[in-house]
């Protein structure tokens, strides 16, 4: 079973693919195209030119996923774009494009929030001495 986590990099192809490629068409349009190593990990995520189907193409150290979304009506109407040849996603944006959603309008938590000096609490003084045998109970 292929598992997307949040650590994983998700890139998707902004321009349309032709669905009749297979792994090593896609894995080459990953080192042509997109410039990026199919065998780098990360999740690649194709739409055919009608924007009713989504391929999914991963590499897991033993072999390559290669998984398909067909909708049975509608089509991916947010699909990201940009002047580069792919937009990366955050893994839960990425369920939220598998589900026919706009990833850009998720209000999710930010992944990393830094910590202000002043928010963070000071640990108590440390006792001058500590409590000798005759102290206790």
């Amino acid at each position: 079973m292929i598992q997307i986590t949040p650590h994983m990099r998700v890139l998707v192809a902004v321009d349309a693919t032709d669905f009749r490629r297979g792994i090593d068409g896609l894995a080459q349009q990953c080192r042509d195209v997109l410039r990026e190593n199919p065998l780098s990990g990360a999740v690649f995520v194709f739409r055919n030119r009608a924007g009713t189907a989504v391929k999914l193409l991963v590499y897991d150290g033993q072999g390559f996923w290669l998984c398909l979304k067909r909708l049975s009506s509608g089509r991916f109407r947010h699909w990201p774009m940009g002047t580069t040849p792919h937009s990366e996603l955050a893994a839960h944006e990425l369920q939220v494009l598998l589900f026919g959603g706009d990833p850009a309008r998720t209000l999710a938590a930010p992944l990393w929030r830094p910590i202000r000096a002043s928010s963070v609490p000071q640990p108590a003084p440390a006792l001058s001495s500590p409590r000798s045998r005759s102290d206790s109970w």
